[in-house]
């Protein structure tokens, strides 16, 4: 390995490979080497990185992407449904980019962005956002009229029997959302 490609993190870009003086032709022949491979479109990474491809190609693209409905409840356990594209929330303001994997993009309020955000790592040195498993159940409510209540109810009661969760701690985070809080104040009743 080049004292070069050494000096670069596990996943770099196309200009992080510039701005170390490698060029197009080097960094052609090294993925056809082996020493590094392609991961998407100006994206590449060292052979012995373990990472899910698609989520490093969306968090490299879109910093502040984050996993959100279906896709987040499938990754907390609250939901069986496996979605057929990457549930991908983004500031409202802030454009998506274009990937190679499937992505189905979500706009979200600025302002209440970054309630129940967490950081989910990829690697060492990447990582993408993720919904909390209560933001998570707020999203479901919210946006009902995308993925059905049932998914919304399904959550919800996955979620309630786990030690620590708290149902009030779920309304309160809620009261930042008013089209979900009636609803899921409803079913808290029904079920509790």
């Amino acid at each position: 390995m080049s004292a070069r490609l050494a000096a670069l993190p596990d996943i770099f870009t196309h200009a992080d490979a510039s701005a170390r003086g490698i060029s197009d032709r080097r960094l052609a022949e090294m993925c056809s080497t082996g020493d590094i491979n392609r991961l998407a479109r100006g994206i590449y990474l060292k052979p012995e990185i373990d990472i899910d491809y698609d989520l490093a190609e969306i968090a490299l693209r879109a910093p502040r992407a984050t996993l959100c409905l279906t896709t987040a409840l499938a990754r907390h356990g609250l939901t069986d449904d496996i979605p057929s594209s990457i549930n991908v929330a983004l500031p409202r303001e802030q454009r998506h980019p274009r990937t190679a994997v499937p992505v189905t993009w979500h706009r979200f309020d600025s302002e209440t962005f970054d309630i129940g955000r967490a950081e989910h790592a990829l690697s060492d040195e990447v990582s993408i956002g993720i919904y909390d498993p209560m933001r998570s159940i707020i999203d479901a409510y919210r946006l009902r009229h995308l993925y059905g209540i049932d998914q919304a109810h399904t959550a919800l009661k996955r979620w309630l029997p786990h030690r620590g969760n708290q149902p009030s701690a779920l309304l309160k985070m809620a009261r930042h959302f008013p089209k979900a809080e009636p609803t899921l104040r409803t079913a808290l009743e029904t079920l509790l």
